[in-house]
C-alpha cells in the first residue's frame, strides 16, 4: 500500500500526508491532555508533584516506550537519524536549552505549546509563535547564524555510537522500553492520586505514541522509496520555520513531514477545543504584558536552534531515540525553565534577603 502510494503521489506528497497524520493526532492528544513542559517545571520548581508533572511524564515515557518497543521488535532503525547519526554540539545543547527553558517560562509556553495554543484562538500565542519563528530561521540562515554557530562549535561531539546514550549504557532496546514502561506506570499512578482525568491521561500517551507513530511512518517511507529519506518526527521550531518562509518566499511549498505536521497539529488542536467548548479568542492584557512573551519568544526561537530542537524535537523525539545531546538539551531546559520561574518569583532571592 505504501509503495503505491509513493508510486502515485510521490515521496513528498506521502510524507506530508504522513506528517499531518501525526500531527492531528498530536494536536488534539496535546490540546486535551494540557500537554506542557513549562507547567511541569513549574511544579518541579515548586516542590509540587502534580497533574502537570504525571502528564508530562505519561507522554515522554509513552514515547520512549513506543520508540524502543518498536526497534526491540525490528519494525524501526534509527541508527541513521541525524540526532544521532550526525555531529552533535553538547555546549548547543547546554547554552540552547537553557535559553528555551527561561524562555518559555517568559512566553507562558514551549514552541508546541504556543502552535497549540493558537489553534484555540489565543492571539498571544499566535504572535509569540510567529516572533520564535522568525528568530528561528535569523539563527538559522540569518544574521544570528554566526553567532550560533560560534556557540555550537565551543564543544562538538561525533555522530554515532558517542552520542548513543544506550551504547554508551551497554543497553539494549528492550530495556530501555521495559523501564519506560515502568515509568509510565508510575506516571500513571501520580496521575490518579492528582484526580487527573482518564481522558486527560490517555491524551497524554497519545501525545507519546505520535511521537512513536513519527519515527515509524518516515522510517518505513525512507525504506520503500527509492530517494534518499531522512527519518524524523515531531519537532516544530524547523518545521514552522521552513513552513512560514516557503509561504512567504515561493509560490509553492516543497512537500516534506513537517510540512504536513505543522497544519495537522494546528487542525486536530482547534478541532478538539471547538469538539470540547474550549476555542475562545484570548489577548494581551495588563497581567499578560507582550514584552514579556516577546522576550521569551526570542530566546526559544534562538535556544532551538542553538539546542537542536524544541521541548518536544529535542525533547521528546530526540529523547525517546536517547540522543545524549537531546537528554542534555531537555535537562537543561528543566533547569532553565525551573530557575526563571523562581527568579521570577522572588524565591531565590528570598533566603539571601532572610
Amino acid at each position: 500500500m505504501l509503495e503505491s502510494l509513493i508510486d502515485r503521489f510521490g515521496d513528498g506528497a506521502v510524507l506530508a500526508m504522513a506528517g499531518a497524520l501525526v500531527g492531528v493526532l498530536f494536536g488534539a492528544a496535546a490540546q486535551h491532555s494540557r500537554f506542557c513542559l513549562r507547567a511541569a517545571s513549574i511544579e518541579v520548581a515548586e516542590r509540587r508533584f502534580g497533574p502537570r508533572l504525571s502528564i508530562w511524564l505519561i507522554a515522554f515515557s509513552a514515547g520512549v516506550a513506543s520508540v524502543q518497543g518498536a526497534i526491540a521488535l525490528g519494525l524501526l532503525d534509527v541508527s541513521e537519524a541525524r540526532p544521532l547519526a550526525a555531529t552533535g554540539s553538547m555546549s548547543g545543547a547546554i547554552i540552547g536549552g537553557l535559553m528555551f527553558g527561561a524562555g518559555m517560562i517568559l512566553a507562558r509556553g514551549c514552541a508546541s505549546r504556543l502552535l497549540v495554543l493558537s489553534a484555540t484562538g489565543n492571539l498571544r500565542a499566535i504572535i509569540t509563535g510567529l516572533v520564535l519563528t522568525l528568530v528561528a530561521q535569523s539563527a538559522l540562515r540569518g544574521v544570528l547564524a554566526p553567532s550560533r554557530e560560534a556557540l555550537a562549535s565551543l564543544w562538538l561531539m561525533p555522530g554515532g555510537e558517542p552520542r548513543n546514550i544506550l551504547s554508551l549504557l551497554g543497553m539494549s532496546p528492550g530495556m530501555a522500553a521495559l523501564i519506560a514502561a515502568l515509568v509510565l506506570a508510575a506516571g500513571c499512578s501520580l496521575a490518579f492520586q492528582r484526580d487527573v482525568r482518564f481522558s486527560h491521561a490517555l491524551a497524554a500517551a497519545l501525545v507519546g505514541c505520535a511521537v512513536g507513530l513519527g519515527w515509524l511512518l518516515t522510517y518505513a517511507i525512507a525504506q520503500t522509496s527509492f530517494e534518499v529519506v531522512e527519518i524524523s518526527s515531531v519537532t516544530f521550531t524547523g518545521p514552522s520555520t521552513d513552513t512560514l518562509m516557503g509561504l512567504v518566499n515561493s509560490t509553492s511549498l516543497p512537500l516534506g513531514f513537517g510540512v504536513g505536521l505543522v497544519p495537522g497539529v494546528f487542525t486536530g488542536a482547534a478541532t478538539m477545543a471547538i469538539l470540547t467548548r474550549e476555542w475562545k479568542i484570548e489577548r494581551f492584557g495588563p497581567d499578560t504584558p507582550m514584552e514579556r512573551y516577546l522576550i521569551g519568544a526570542a530566546l526559544m526561537g534562538f535556544g532551538s536552534m542553538l539546542a537542536g530542537g524544541c521541548a518536544v524535537g529535542a525533547g521528546m523525539s530526540g529523547g525517546a531515540i536517547f540522543a545524549l545531546t537531546a537528554w542534555v538539551a531537555v535537562t537543561c531546559m528543566w533547569i532553565g525553565a525551573m530557575a526563571t520561574h523562581l527568579m521570577l518569583t522572588g524565591r531565590v532571592l528570598r533566603p539571601v534577603i532572610s
